[in-house]
Formats: C-alpha cells, structure tokens, sequence
C-alpha cells in the first residue's frame, strides 16, 4: 500500500538517451521502462545523513564532521546535496561558513531526528516503473536489531512529506532490506551476498527463493548474483556488497583483493575472487574484473576496522574514493577506479575518520537519479 504524488510522466526516450550519454564507456543497450537504474545512471543529488552528539560519533565528532564537510564540497559543487539533520539550524550556519557560496546554494536541508548517519542503508532506493520514478521504503533494523535504528527508518517518510522529492512514495516497510547490501547494472542484474540477504534477523521468515522473488518483483531485475563468500573483519553489515564488490560500466565488477596470505581475510578473499571469475553477464559473457589492494590493518581498541577502497560513490562527474592514510594503496586504489571511470574526476577522502564506525564514504551517501530531487 502506498502513497502516490502527482509527477509527470517521464518521457522513456529521454532516459534511454540520458542513460546511453551517461554510460559513455561503451555499453549499448536498450533500457526498459521499469528499471533499477546503476549508481552512474544520471542523478540529480546525493543524500547525507549529518553526524551530531546524539549519534555514535560523540567522542570523535569534530573528526567525523570535517570528513563530512569535504563529502559536502565534492557533491556540492557539482550536483544538489540533500541533508538531513534534526538541526538544520547548526548544519546550515557551519557548512555557510566553510563551503564557498557556489556549494551552499546547492544545499537543501530536511529536519527530522535521527539515531545514526548511514544514509545508503535507511535511504530510498529509488526504481522506475513504467517510466515513472519510485521511492521504495524498506524497512532498516540496524542490520539485524544491532543498533537502535527506529528513527533512521522514519527518514524517508519525513523527506517525502517535505515535498523535497519528486516520485511515488512505495511502502516496503515489511522487508528488511539496506542499499549498501545490492548493486545493480541497471540491466537487469542484482549483485549481493548471502552471508548479508540471508542473515536470520533480516527477514528470517524468508526463504532464498521467497527474497529472489521479492527482489525481482520491486526492483525491475532478471536475475540476482549471490555470492558465497567475502567477509571483511570488524563489519557490522553481516557482508555489504559495497564494501567487497562492485558493478561498473562495461560489464566491469572493482573488487577487494587480498593476496597477503599472512592476513586474516587471505582465505575468504580469495573464494570470493574465484566465485567472481566464474560469474557471466547476460550475453554469457565473463565480467571484466578490475582489483582493490586491501588496506593495511587499521585498529582501533584492538579490533580491526573494515577498511575497504570498495566503498567509492559514483557521482555524474566524479568518483569518490575512501582513503587511510596508506599512499601506495591509496595511489593504487586511485589508478584503478580512474581506469574503470576514464571520464570521471577521482577524488580521494580521508575516511579513517568514517571507519571508526564501521563504515565508509559509499556508506554514508545514497544517490537519488535525475530529476528526483527538486
């Protein structure tokens, strides 16, 4: 059951082309109207879920906050920033004085209350059915009730009631489901892991056949990729597929590779590299496959953080990278998402900041495609 705004139709022919412009590195393929569009579909902003003292962040909250004024520079100055903070207030009077007017005149402000900032997993994932744009409204248990989460997942109904957004309110809120956990080529294939889809405190009434179904149905995809194996330590997420393996232009998937066979990740890494190189594109064709160096182990209080260079945000002209801190593997890192986006812009972020929180820079954003914010 859902809420419906009144939005134009958009014209079909429009996206077909927008997305053909957009995917200028080579892929030709014929876009149906109902679509889970890739993160490098055209997009009209990202959203970010401010850090505040009533957060997690508290003991490292100027930390947190600098990172997330240089994730608000990057997506400003180029494309609509949506924040959402329940002190709208603070956020505005900060980011006037540190932005340049330029990127504060792109910043658009929504005020609710929120438990946390991980924005990729209580945000929309937004779908197109028949041509008209969908907000679908999962429901977020703080990856499997770890976490107080009840406010975070009331976010999305605040955005939509404020009139921010341009699309049909969908209610999902009877599955479990947080976008950092699938990836989508925007063609019909869904990339996920089942250590994360499967877990017993998402939606333990649920068989895997009961989740494809399900998937496939609201998201507008053919076929789901599952992989078995992939762990990083210190993951909250029970096995994000941001933060292991990620779907490219041209039938690329960027990994996380360990070749360090003293490192704790070695095994499960590696069964996860062989199960890629045996998965096929539609045409039956094998992915291209383009490798993450691990980062060193970074720990805090004795327990290893999951840092991952996986977790970069695609944006219409640039790519966002996490950094640590390492250079040669976050030089490395750079070279090799530059030559997977050629086009694109790379941007590295210090993110050591981000991971003391068990997340990253994909994590803390969600992409909403052209048009949808107003």
């Amino acid at each position: 059951m859902g809420l419906f705004s009144k939005v134009p139709t958009p014209n079909i022919t429009d996206l077909t082309l927008q997305l053909k412009i957009r995917e200028r590195s080579g892929d030709n393929i014929e876009m149906a109207s109902s679509f889970f569009p890739a993160e490098w579909f055209p997009q009209s902003g990202i959203q970010l879920t401010w850090p505040h003292a009533g957060t997690d962040w508290k003991d490292i909250l100027e930390d947190v906050t600098k990172c997330y004024i240089k994730m608000a520079f990057e997506i400003s100055t180029e494309e609509k920033l949506l924040i959402v903070s329940p002190d709208i207030a603070s956020v505005s009077s900060l980011l006037s004085r540190q932005l340049p007017k330029r990127a504060v005149e792109n910043i658009i402000y929504c005020q609710c209350p929120t438990n946390d900032t991980w924005a990729r997993d209580h945000g929309f994932i937004t779908v197109f059915t028949e041509g008209r744009p969908r907000l679908l409204d999962f429901r977020f248990n703080g990856w499997g009730d770890k976490f107080p989460s009840a406010l975070d997942n009331a976010i999305n109904q605040h955005l939509y009631h404020s009139d921010l957004l341009r699309g049909d309110y969908v209610d999902c809120l009877d599955f479990v489901l947080e976008g950092g956990s699938i990836e989508s080529d925007g063609k019909g294939t869904l990339l996920t892991t089942s250590d994360c889809l499967l877990h017993p405190k998402r939606n333990p009434r649920m068989s895997r056949a009961d989740i494809e179904e399900k998937l496939k149905r609201l998201l507008h995809v053919r076929r789901i990729l599952w992989l078995e194996h992939g762990h990083l330590a210190g993951d909250d997420t029970d096995g994000h597929i941001d933060t292991l393996a990620r779907l490219c232009p041209d039938d690329t998937i960027v990994y996380t590779q360990c070749t360090d066979k003293h490192d704790e990740h070695y095994g499960e890494l590696q069964l996860m590299e062989q199960e890629l190189k045996e998965l096929r594109t539609l045409q039956d064709m094998p992915y291209r496959l383009a490798s993450l160096p691990l980062p060193d182990p970074i720990e805090c209080d004795g327990e290893r953080l999951p840092a991952t260079y996986a977790n970069f945000l695609i944006m219409n002209n640039k790519v966002l990278v996490p950094t640590y801190n390492q250079p040669h593997n976050d030089e490395a890192a750079i070279r090799s998402i530059q030559a997977v986006f050629p086009r694109h812009e790379i941007k590295g972020i210090d993110c050591r900041a981000l991971i003391r929180q068990h997340g990253s820079l994909h994590c803390s954003t969600m992409q909403f495609p052209a048009n949808i914010i107003k």
